[in-house]
């Protein structure tokens, strides 16, 4: 028997209960499912958006019955759908339509992947050239706004790491993102977060119908639903997408500190409804940077002598935050990478009372594992970021690489763990996730630090908002139907085939 993973957390108060949280989908019976772990084949009733029953194949009273759908699943696998708990969905739709530069190994690669692009496809007047995932770490050459000038002339060149935590910009983007006159063109943290908002270069009506594409691409890996952190009035913005017929996932929409108090004023709490499958989400916190521009904050140097890191939100302005955010019934979602930010944050929970999780955990003290779990706080992390990150790890944080991404040690001291892929860092795919987590590898590289990989039983629980591994009867009808066993020795976990997928027993992605 495989256990179903630590239970969910499930329903938040005020959230939908089924789909819109009315019974508007028509009474379904799923037969012969496979249930993970479990012999033999299930049928599954689907009413009002919830999991009514749970029995042998067969045995639903009077099949076949009118008031029932019936879908034969045909001995295919039936499990909750998958969450992604961190992504800037905005940032993402609108970089699916980006150069990628992440396969580039120099500036100089960088600058003639954008003097091609240009060349092949320039940007219509008056707008930039946009390009993401560059990785300077390694690089033997100093990206220069030179660089790209050469290249782009008047044309303005606006590109994101693959952090997102810093940018590289030639003079004419320098001038399009209120930045002209910088002296190289690289922008790190606050001089690039602060303008993150200018990404948004799509009217809104292009923006959402971006939104929606990617939200069905999603789907289609049998996504149902995501935690936004997007930097923006997600209120607003997500009552705007449901007015224009967004219906494809459930949403979590989070809430900076800049919007804190207008969230705060109208009552909102996390799980309180926003409109149709969007609910108000958590209080969003970066209190450090990352590691590729080596600014997360550490309890020691970095190996290539960029010093501790950046505190980017010090104690004695997090903790007043997060004590609001509690009080108005908002949990916290805190940005750690560091080992040093990572202990900080703890602290602040603990100081606080606040439930919710830390964002990224990438390095911890071995005695600061058990606090996750004996503080209630969820360890939210991105396991694709291993494979990013693997070889600058083994530069910068050679002397620590072993408590470097310890998803194992975290799961071992008994912390609760979410998956996501902080898209647009790393693709809103959670089987690559999941592949990820299990394997600590990919394209044939031998296994990165394999003592902290995960049985697939507890990756794939992370992905399934805790809800287990299995649908329940009183859990919603947020399901996954698929053409393999993810836990067979042998599935290919980072190409797992999607036949279906249903979101409060409406069928999001038709059954293949």
């Amino acid at each position: 028997m495989v256990p179903s993973g630590p239970p969910g957390r499930g329903r938040r108060p005020g959230e939908p209960r089924g789909w819109f949280d009315a019974g508007v989908t028509h009474p379904l019976a799923l037969t012969n499912a496979r249930l993970l772990g479990s012999p033999g084949l299930v049928d599954v009733v689907v009413r009002d958006g919830v999991v009514a029953e749970v029995v042998p194949a067969g045995s639903v009273p009077g099949l076949p019955r009118t008031d029932l759908a019936r879908t034969d699943l045909e001995g295919r696998w039936l499990m909750p759908g998958l969450w992604d708990e961190h992504v800037h969905l905005t940032q993402w739709a609108a970089a699916r339509q980006w150069l990628d530069l992440y396969e580039a190994r120099s500036a100089a690669e960088v600058a003639e992947l954008v003097g091609a692009r240009l060349a092949e496809a320039p940007p219509p007047p008056g707008t930039p050239l946009m390009g993401r995932r560059f990785r300077a770490a390694l690089w033997p050459d100093r990206p220069t706004k030179e660089m790209l000038d050469a290249v782009a002339g008047d044309t303005p060149v606006v590109l994101a790491s693959v952090d997102l935590h810093s940018g590289w910009l030639s003079s004419a983007g320098l001038a399009w993102f209120d930045a002209a006159g910088h002296p190289t063109g690289l922008l790190r943290e606050d001089e690039w977060l602060g303008r993150l908002g200018r990404v948004d270069l799509a009217p809104a009506d292009v923006l959402d119908a971006w939104v929606r594409d990617a939200a069905e691409a999603a789907a289609r890996r049998g996504v149902v639903g995501v935690v936004d952190v997007e930097f923006a009035d997600n209120v607003a913005v997500w009552r705007r997408r449901v007015e224009g017929g967004f219906d494809v996932l459930r949403v979590r929409a989070g809430v900076w500190p800049e919007r804190l108090a207008q969230v705060v004023e109208a009552g909102l709490r996390t799980g309180s409804p926003i409109a149709g499958p969007v609910t108000q989400g958590p209080l969003k916190v970066i209190t450090d940077g990352a590691l590729n521009t080596r600014t997360a904050w550490c309890h020691e140097p970095y190996g290539d002598g960029h010093g501790r890191g950046v505190l980017s939100v010090p104690p004695e302005e997090l903790v007043p935050l997060m004590a609001r955010a509690t009080a108005s019934g908002l949990e916290c979602a805190i940005h750690a990478i560091g080992d040093a930010a990572c202990s900080m944050v703890l602290d602040a929970f603990e100081a606080t009372g606040a439930r919710g999780s830390v964002e990224h955990a990438q390095l911890l003290r071995p005695e600061d594992l058990p606090r996750f779990a004996a503080l209630g706080v969820v360890a939210s992390v991105q396991p694709e970021h291993v494979l990013d990150d693997r070889d600058v790890l083994d530069v910068v944080w050679a002397d620590r690489a072993d408590r470097a991404y310890p998803f194992r040690a975290l799961h071992d001291a008994g912390a609760e763990l979410a998956f996501g892929s902080d898209a647009p860092v790393a693709a809103l795919d959670p089987w690559a996730a999941i592949a990820a987590a299990v394997t600590r590898t990919r394209d044939g590289r031998e296994p990165w630090h394999p003592e902290q990989a995960l049985p697939p039983e507890v990756a794939l629980a992370a992905s399934t908002d805790r809800r287990g591994l299995r649908p329940t009867p009183g859990g919603p009808a947020d399901l996954v139907v698929l053409d393999a066993d993810p836990l067979a020795p042998d599935a290919a976990l980072r190409a797992m085939p999607v036949a279906g997928t249903l979101l409060g027993g409406r069928w999001t992605v038709p059954l293949a």
